[in-house]
């Protein structure tokens, strides 16, 4: 029933569209909303805020999945494909992937640009294709995890509830963040948030990892992985960019005209550019592919047992 889930949720993509925009922006109220009313400035209330935000919509997910259940195996399927329908999506970050793409290859800078500051939430104003590539490339990798492989992991580990765990533990994550403003020493509201995100993504960063290895250039990919992923200021974002450049081949980081962020070079090869767009996105696909096929062997192993 979990293959079934997960193939129904993939077509349904394919046929209309997750609304990405409103789920993240019913999500980031959502997020706000809590910070507003539990943020007295201290470590503890965030922990509050954390348990009544994340943990309690994740119990009251398991316990609606299983009363569905014990009712009719085919309530609980239809409950799990709307949870995952608006949580997991492989077109939730490709629709940006891909108009970029097309805008740099039919030479509309301003509108790549404009799109990929969408993307990433910040302005790009003076970056040039090849760079407007390699950043929609290391947003691609990210993405990809974070809407796809990893919540998939915490669906198969805890069903529905997983997935909700981990997109609503990321939300937290991001919108409770410091930045060079208020660094953390000074808003220890998202302290919790934070760490419990790096403890639930702890294993699927370096599963997807493994699996962006797999399907590319597997000796490259670790590689990178092993001497480049640390050099990152985010850890795991290193080890998805370091194993997913070697994967593919080609390098991303290095110096770009982008404000506070340190980027060390990652990856072998040649820099990426406007024509390693469409690996980068057959790279993903292909992990997807591994992914579905591996679940369909345990599954069918476990119908045979």
């Amino acid at each position: 029933m979990t293959l079934l889930s997960l193939l129904c949720v993939l077509v349904l993509e394919q046929v209309r569209a997750t609304p990405a925009a409103q789920v993240f922006a019913a999500l980031s109220r959502y997020a706000r909303f809590l910070e507003k009313h539990f943020n007295a400035g201290e470590m503890r209330h965030g922990l509050f805020a954390w348990l009544a935000g994340v943990g309690l919509p994740v119990l009251l997910t398991f316990i609606a999945h299983y009363v569905l259940d014990a009712i009719h195996v085919v309530l609980a399927f239809g409950f799990d494909v709307l949870v995952l329908y608006f949580l997991l999506g492989f077109r939730q970050f490709s629709h940006y992937f891909t108009d970029i793409q097309l805008a740099l290859r039919m030479g509309e800078i301003e509108r790549a640009r404009r799109l990929l500051a969408e993307w990433r939430g910040q302005s790009e104003e003076r970056l040039g294709p090849s760079a407007i590539a390699q950043l929609a490339i290391e947003q691609g990798i990210l993405s990809s995890h974070r809407h796809v492989f990893a919540p998939l992991f915490w669906f198969l580990a805890l069903g529905p509830a997983g997935a909700v765990l981990y997109r609503l533990a990321l939300t937290m994550a991001e919108s409770w963040q410091v930045n060079a403003i208020v660094p953390e020493a000074q808003a220890p509201f998202g302290i919790f948030a934070r760490r419990a995100f790096a403890v639930l993504d702890w294993l699927p960063v370096r599963i997807t990892a493994a699996t962006f290895a797999i399907v590319g250039d597997f000796e490259d990919a670790v590689y990178c992985w092993r001497t480049q992923a640390a050099q990152w200021p985010d850890p795991s974002a290193g080890i998805l960019l370091a194993s997913g450049a070697g994967a593919l081949g080609i390098r991303l980081g290095q110096p770009l005209p982008i404000e506070g962020m340190s980027r060390p070079g990652l990856g072998l090869g040649d820099d990426a550019d406007v024509e390693h767009l469409q690996s980068a996105i057959g790279l993903v696909w292909r992990a997807l592919v591994l992914c579905l096929l591996l679940l369909a062997l345990l599954t069918v192993a476990y119908w045979v047992g």
